[in-house]
């Protein structure tokens, strides 16, 4: 297993695989992705899942964090989000959030995120914010 920085459009097939997959391809495209940090976490060479951080003001947001369907549920997940918190340690942040789907919030909550008041749906998915204070 390896996590490295890749660039934003290496994410691309892999958030429509497994987001999107029914919508185009520009449906799953950020108008922000290069301004953010792509990481990807490999395993024996082959791009198993993928996640983006986009920082503002000091604060973090992670966005389009999506794991090959076979291989959920093994902890690669779970390490590319705690590979992501001890990254942003390093960027002097205040907070982290993410918009989670209502029915993935409690894996975020094992990572210490809580859920805010505010929700939403899109594109027919009920999402709740979440935020996790860094430091």
């Amino acid at each position: 297993m390896e996590i490295l920085k890749i660039p934003h459009h290496q994410t691309w097939a892999l958030r429509h695989k497994v987001m999107w997959p029914d919508k185009p391809l520009d449906y799953v495209k950020l108008e922000n992705d290069e301004s953010g940090l792509h990481y990807g976490l490999f395993i024996d060479g082959e791009l198993t899942s993928v996640i983006s951080l986009f920082i503002e003001n000091g604060t973090g947001q992670f966005r389009k964090f999506a794991t090959q369907a076979t291989e959920q549920g093994k902890g690669y997940g779970s390490r590319l989000l705690h590979f992501l918190f001890e990254e942003v340690q390093n960027q002097n942040l205040t907070e982290i959030w993410c918009n989670a789907r209502v029915d993935k919030a409690g894996f975020y909550q094992k990572f210490g995120m809580r859920t805010t008041d505010k929700q939403f749906t899109k594109g027919g998915i009920d999402y709740v914010i979440m935020k996790r204070n860094i430091k």
